[in-house]
């Protein structure tokens, strides 16, 4: 067990974490065991209830199941700020005992959960607002919460933000292909000039968020690759729809060392 006075963690549910993020998000996965062994409970904890919360929509071709799963993860975050006796889920049992310990602000959880109910139907985006404001709720509030739980100042969090947004564009651009092949409809305007424009956009933002080194900032690492992603995307948005987008296995682990050698994301 681990945890604090009040607040204790079950080593099996960390562990439970642990292995759904591997074999979920290995990526995210590679990040998190490159941060020291004393943050990485509260990013797996997070990362495992994000795995869940985006697979609820694709349990069954009903959408009622899928809406059901989501209103268990709201159900689970509402009760989080309760005194309420934590359920017996391996995932949701320490997800409430981090939001008590870190004070993770209900409302980004609960709008990372309602944004996936857009993943129930085949209706697209209505606008490019639209998608950005899933973007920001997804990617973006999951990279605010990663690093809340590691210990970054809120004044930080719109800047925090504005990372995972650029990495959620790129995670979306990844996902297209498995998108549409289940008949889904990812982007308002699909054309590659349009692509290229969002890459570009996400780069730009990119580049103008700068944090000096900081302990938290092992949260950020998840976004190790973005920058090199958009570049691509930037160069060749036809990758996208090739489902061609990503780095070999040898260039994402040597960044991934770099990186964190520097202590930087």
């Amino acid at each position: 067990m681990c945890g604090r006075p009040g607040l204790t963690y079950l080593t099996d549910d960390i562990n439970a974490c642990a292995e759904t993020v591997q074999k979920g998000d290995p990526d995210r996965f590679m990040a998190v065991m490159s941060a020291r062994p004393e943050q990485r409970a509260p990013l797996f904890i997070l990362y495992a209830f994000n795995l869940e919360v985006a697979r609820a929509a694709w349990a069954s071709q009903e959408p009622m199941v899928g809406q059901m799963r989501l209103q268990f993860w709201r159900d689970v975050v509402e009760s989080a700020n309760s005194d309420a006796v934590p359920g017996a889920h391996e995932v949701a049992r320490p997800l409430t005992l981090l939001i008590r310990e870190k004070g993770l602000d209900a409302s980004v959880l609960d709008d990372l959960i309602s944004a996936r109910w857009w993943d129930l139907n085949k209706d697209p985006f209505a606008d490019e607002i639209a998608f950005h404001a899933h973007i920001a709720a997804t990617s973006g509030g999951l990279m605010r919460l990663a690093a809340k739980s590691l210990g970054a100042p809120d004044a930080l969090m719109q800047d925090i933000g504005v990372i995972g947004n650029s990495h959620g564009i790129v995670t979306w651009f990844q996902a297209i292909p498995e998108l549409e092949s289940r008949g889904r409809q990812p982007l308002h305007d699909g054309r590659l000039e349009t692509v290229r424009d969002l890459a570009t956009t996400a780069l730009h933002n990119l580049n103008a968020v700068h944090f000096t080194r900081a302990p938290w900032c092992a949260a950020l690492r998840s976004a190790w690759q973005t920058k090199a992603l958009l570049k691509q995307i930037k160069a060749q948005p036809e990758r996208v729809a090739q489902g061609a987008v990503g780095l070999s296995e040898f260039h994402k682990k040597r960044s991934l060392f770099f990186k964190t050698l520097v202590g930087r994301y």
